[in-house]
């Protein structure tokens, strides 16, 4: 059994996000499209993602800052284009997902890359992958930084403005996870499927 207190021992960022890439998992996957100024889109996975808010309806996701202290081009197109498409993927899409992880110049598109067609998304400019069961368009509420070294988080808060959903996946009232097959990204190349689930009553 071990005990860090961070200030003494000063754990590496790189120990620290595989402890936390390794213990706080499954995590689920915000697969995220923006563009930029000139209308070029960008489409990039994050695991560091979950819901913040229900009323009103906020998205939150983390890029951290790559190995030289840059952020992602989706913090980039943010800043440019403060409106976002947040998709959960599902199995179905999970090698597309990952070949849009994928490090490529700015301005590059990764839906080409990875062959994924377009659509629309109601109110919002960027567009949506269109074979994707759920995605919400979002409008960018906030960015927070926690600092320009590598791996520093910048936290997301994009507000939901309108849902595509596959009428497959949803009847308004329960998902069918048989239909949408989700994932969760566990450490290093693994990801976890949900298909040995089981259910406990809470207590009143």
């Amino acid at each position: 059994m071990s005990d860090y207190l961070l200030e003494e021992h000063g754990l590496s960022p790189g120990k620290i996000y595989r402890l936390f890439s390794g213990s706080i998992c499954p995590r689920p996957i915000a697969w995220v499209s923006t563009q930029d100024a000139n209308g070029n889109a960008n489409l990039a996975p994050f695991s560091f993602f979950n819901v913040v808010s229900v009323a009103p309806p906020v998205l939150g996701f983390s890029p951290l800052l790559g190995g030289e202290g840059q952020p992602k081009d989706t913090i980039r197109n943010l800043e440019a284009v403060p409106e976002c498409v947040v998709h959960i993927g599902g199995e179905a899409l999970v090698e597309a997902l990952n070949t849009t992880s994928t490090s490529l110049p700015h301005g590059e598109d990764e839906f080409t890359l990875a062959g994924l067609e377009k659509a629309a998304m109601p109110g919002i400019s960027v567009p949506r992958v269109a074979a994707a069961p759920v995605a919400f368009g979002c409008r960018l509420r906030e960015i927070i930084r926690f600092g320009d070294q590598p791996l520093a988080g910048n936290l997301v808060l994009a507000e939901v403005v309108s849902i595509h959903v596959d009428e497959a996946v949803w009847n308004g009232r329960h998902v069918d996870l048989e239909a949408l097959r989700p994932i969760g990204r566990m450490a290093g190349s693994d990801y976890a499927r949900t298909t040995d689930l089981f259910a406990l009553e809470r207590p009143t």
